[in-house]
């Protein structure tokens, strides 16, 4: 299934390199064909709340959670970052997985955290490239395998990743709750909205919500056209299951082509929104219980949370419409407006078969699954479109039997980590060949830089290369010490080591290259060095080792193409623009020069005390 939702076709970072790296009634009828969960239900001793402190409005909401589910202060983690729906996907690796990663790692939570509750104000989208091979995914998405990521698995950027959780054609009685020992997932949900008290009212439904009453429906509102028909077996399915389970009346499926509408209270919605030619409107008008959960099959109901203009409606598929947002489609915000309780929405378009099953949703939900593993449970894909508004932990058809302790809070002494997460560390990289002392060691050391020891880390990581020679991520991690504070020729044996049994190692290539050029003043020595790593990896950091190492042996028309490379891919290095305003002067590019100085200088002041940079401003007459 090719088809559109719509209508219209329907973490190692170094200098020089990186990687992307019931109510009882109720409750006793929907039981027969789900198990029940009721006897691990989570608190907020497994939640980490993400909060960004540049928003008044996530700090607010941050604080009305952390208080309705006693988040603990060690599990509140701050993060700065620009406030936009979208940010670049270095920007998100920088300002938003890294400082989580960080936090996670200082507080040894990386097994003890479920779930990652992001509030109003953390950027939305990962821009990219559209289509099914694309780059783009919510913030959300992929956050979900930032446990995954610190195991050192790699994660292609192009496309989704299939979500393990996902029950599939499994049968509803095969889910399964969600543990650390079955995952290393994250469960990431966002409490957002149009408006600040919006979110804090979501919070308030999700915190508190009793078991709703028995008369409370499901509403599955089909388009019941001749497109995109596999949306509306999907409903039909939900009811079935529901039927199934004895709790026909609280189904309500709407099959004709009129907008579902009901004087019941509504547990559960799903339709699809704006792209149902009759449903062009932005209020329900359905009575949502504090609880509540739904979605629709729209490809951008989750492109922005600001609010639009009251004089605003979503338009029919072919468009024509009023825009906002950059589409004419329904936005989620208008359920949480409504009173939903969770909604899942998409940043960008999903295509259909990557929304959530309503069949598994719903079917969960009410045999007392939790609000995130509902709906993660009906999610096909990660590192994708989805984003889980509402309190993960949001359940008012599970039991209210007291949760056990939470897990993840045993350490394993050998490498001072949470122990599931340095078992499967451990195992990972093992299958290297490497011997597993040295490995234990290094393990330590990364836990000791994440709480800040770095007298121990430097020891520790000594001891783990005499042992083993051939681990190459200790001596790097050692050279990069040995240059921040100065001692070059430290740094340059240790690269020097890496080689002798790697030697195509980009990082190693490149930074003794940099070392030798510009420390070593031997740049004829560097030259073959990062010729090799530009072979190897062509990247913007790479080619700027190579374009100032040919600059340094006077070949500036050969550095120009290699800088100016640097400079579009890197233009928030202050390095870079003066490395390439440096070169364009030689050319006697001058008006170049002068903006690539002045860029390097509005980014960080400090380089205008740098000898060459004084020189190079007499010499451009600034």
């Amino acid at each position: 299934d090719d088809h559109r939702v719509d209508d219209n076709g329907g973490v190692q970072s170094v200098r020089r390199a990186r990687t992307r790296t019931l109510a009882p009634a109720l409750r006793a009828c929907l039981l027969l064909t789900v198990p029940a969960a009721t006897a691990a239900a989570q608190t907020g001793a497994n939640v980490l709340l993400v909060v960004n402190d540049v928003s008044a409005a996530s700090v607010q909401i941050g604080e009305a959670y952390a208080r309705a589910r006693a988040v603990p202060p060690r599990q509140i983690a701050h993060i700065r970052t620009e406030l936009a729906d979208e940010i670049p996907r270095a920007k998100f690796d920088e300002a938003v997985q890294a400082p989580i990663a960080a936090w996670l790692s200082r507080y040894n939570l990386q097994d003890r955290i479920l779930y990652l509750v992001l509030t109003k104000g953390v950027p939305l989208r990962v821009a990219g490239s559209g289509d099914r091979r694309g780059t783009i995914a919510s913030v959300d998405s992929e956050l979900t395998l930032l446990y995954h990521r610190m195991l050192g698995f790699p994660v292609p950027l192009p496309g989704w990743v299939p979500n393990p959780y996902f029950l599939g054609n499994k049968a509803p009685s095969e889910a399964r709750r969600f543990t650390r020992a079955a995952s290393d997932l994250y469960l990431v949900t966002r409490l957002d909205a149009f408006t600040a008290n919006e979110a804090l009212a979501l919070v308030e439904r999700g915190a508190t919500a009793p078991a709703p009453e028995p008369a409370a429906q499901v509403v599955l509102d089909q388009k019941a056209t001749l497109v995109d028909r596999g949306g509306d077996a999907w409903l039909q399915e939900a009811a079935d299951r529901l039927r199934a389970a004895n709790a026909g009346d609280r189904v309500l499926i709407e099959a004709t082509r009129a907008v579902a509408s009901t004087a019941h209270p509504v547990v559960g919605y799903y339709s699809w929104g704006s792209n149902d030619p009759a449903n062009q409107r932005r209020r329900s008008g359905l009575r949502f219980v504090p609880g509540a959960i739904g979605g629709m099959f729209v490809s951008t109901d989750g492109r922005t949370f600001a609010e639009p203009p009251a004089d605003w409606h979503p338009s029919d598929p072919n468009g024509g419409g009023p825009v906002f947002g950059g589409s004419f489609q329904s936005l989620a915000g208008d359920l949480i407006r409504d009173g939903v309780t969770g909604v899942s929405a998409h940043v960008a378009e999903p295509y259909l078969d990557a929304t959530i099953r309503p069949q598994i949703l719903f079917p969960a939900y009410l045999a007392g699954f939790n609000l995130a593993e509902s709906f993660y449970l009906a999610m096909p894909y990660l590192s994708w479109q989805t984003v889980v508004v509402g309190d993960p932990l949001c359940a008012p058809f599970s039991s209210r039997t007291p949760p056990p302790a939470p897990p993840g809070d045993e350490m394993d002494p050998e490498t001072d980590l949470p122990a599931l997460f340095a078992k499967r560390r451990l195992t990972i990289l093992a299958r290297s060949g490497l011997r597993v002392e040295a490995l234990k060691l290094m393990l330590k050391a990364e836990a000791a830089a994440a709480h800040g020891n770095a007298t121990s880390v430097e020891a520790l990581l000594v001891r783990a290369t005499d042992i083993e020679s051939r681990l190459s991520s200790a001596h790097l991690r050692l050279a990069l010490a040995y240059e921040q504070r100065g001692d070059s020729a430290k740094a340059v044996e240790r690269y020097r080591r890496v080689l002798a049994t790697d030697a195509n190692n980009v990082l190693a290539l490149n930074n003794l290259a940099y070392a030798l050029a510009t420390r070593d003043g031997a740049p004829k020595d560097a030259l073959d060095l990062a010729t090799r790593a530009y072979r190897l990896s062509p990247t913007p950091v790479v080619a700027d080792t190579l374009g100032w190492i040919q600059h340094l042996l006077g070949n500036d028309a050969a550095a120009a193409p290699l800088l100016e490379r640097a400079a579009r891919g890197l233009p928030a290095s202050a390095d870079v623009l003066v490395h390439a305003a440096v070169v364009h002067a030689a050319l006697q590019n001058l008006r170049q020069a002068r903006s690539e100085l002045d860029a390097a200088t509005k980014l960080d002041p400090r380089v205008a005390s740098r000898p060459e940079v004084s020189a190079l401003r007499a010499r451009l007459g600034r």
